[in-house]
């Protein structure tokens, strides 16, 4: 069951980050003592030592301290490289330009610890709060790999993040229980490093939820979570497919999402699946309405968010005339690596853009 896969996958990062805090504390004592002994090692030398050894190394303690130490021992480190400096340099006489070194000496010290502070906020200091933060960025990727399908089907998803960022408010979720596959394509409001840490969060609840709770409930589960969030102004659109991998019937759920696009092989018409609902978080008991249909042999069914069809100089519509152009181009090939030729053509470098084909190839 997804469940005891999430719940495994929870069980995983907190062990995860606790063997994090526990070398962080054991490595940032050691850099603490000897980040320490180092400036004063370099004061000492510097007053003996004058023509040799130049006092300005103190700065290289102080730089490497803001990438390692915590904020209490970045304190404590700066105050005694600050304070040797600035008697080992004025000890040679209180003039202008030496006055000026033990001031810049003390703008770097501000700068790290500045940073330091905004760091030690994540409770991981260093760059292990960084580290931490790319391994829950590949866990929302790694979430977003369909499950394997009977023969017949190909199921084909592809994210583009906004302006190159690493982070990506666009995410999918996806289960299989049965002969039923169920995926969810969510779009959350914003871009960049904010809308991605949303999207971290939504990304786990989502998750558990589908595969869980009955077809019809998960939108409306989903919408009471965001709502227990109190965000403020924030929101998320989800398009959500439920299809029956045997006969091809499906049905698709939306929440302020762009509706479904599906590929009839018999015709090489292309229509849309409408099922109007609110955006999540919104209201607090919206109904979510289905739109049936049936993929034949040679159908697709295409999930996108808005970033694959809207700008702000092109109206949705004719974003998704746009989409269909390109995505005609792909029926020759089977759609075999079209979400991401999709997402290279047709996607928009202003806002995340993500799309999932789902494919009941003619031939198993």
């Amino acid at each position: 069951m997804r469940t005891s896969g999430g719940l495994a996958e929870v069980r995983r990062i907190g062990r995860r980050v606790e063997s994090l805090g526990r070398r962080a504390r054991r490595s940032h004592r050691l850099a603490f003592v000897v980040l320490t002994l180092t400036s004063i090692a370099i004061a000492v030398s510097g007053f003996v030592w004058q023509t040799s050894v130049p006092t300005s190394l103190l700065i290289i303690p102080l730089v490497v301290g803001g990438l390692l130490l915590r904020f209490r021992e970045l304190v404590a480190l700066t105050m005694v490289t600050v304070t040797f400096g600035a008697f080992v340099v004025l000890s040679r006489g209180p003039t202008m330009p030496r006055v000026g070194f033990v001031l810049v000496l003390a703008i770097v010290g501000w700068i790290m610890l500045t940073s330091a502070k905004v760091r030690s906020r994540l409770g991981v200091p260093g760059t292990r709060g960084e580290s931490m933060l790319m391994e829950l960025r590949d866990i929302l990727t790694a979430q977003g790999v369909l499950p394997d399908l009977p023969a017949g089907w190909l199921v084909d998803v592809a994210i583009q993040s906004a302006g190159g960022s690493t982070f990506s408010g666009d995410f999918v979720v996806s289960t299989t229980r049965g002969d039923l596959l169920e995926v969810a394509l969510v779009d959350v409001s914003g871009k960049g490093i904010d809308a991605g840490t949303r999207a971290l969060l939504l990304s786990g609840a989502f998750g558990g939820l589908l595969g869980v709770v009955p077809v019809e409930e998960f939108l409306p589960s989903a919408n009471r979570y965001i709502r227990r969030q109190n965000w403020d102004d924030d929101f998320a659109t989800v398009v959500h497919v439920v299809i029956d991998v045997q006969t091809g019937e499906f049905d698709v759920r939306t929440a302020g999402h762009p509706p479904a696009i599906q590929f009839d092989a018999w015709s090489g018409r292309w229509q849309t699946r409408d099922a109007d609902g609110p955006l999540l978080g919104l209201m607090e008991a919206p109904e979510f309405p289905a739109n049936h249909g049936q993929l034949k042999l040679g159908d697709a069914l295409f999930l996108y968010s808005d970033g694959m069809v809207e700008t702000p100089r092109r109206d949705i519509g004719r974003g998704t005339d746009r989409l269909v152009g390109h995505a005609e181009r792909l029926v020759a090939q089977g759609f075999q690596g079209g979400a991401a030729e999709l997402v290279a053509s047709a996607g928009g470098p202003g806002d995340d853009s993500a799309i999932v084909i789902i494919h009941r190839m003619a031939h198993g």
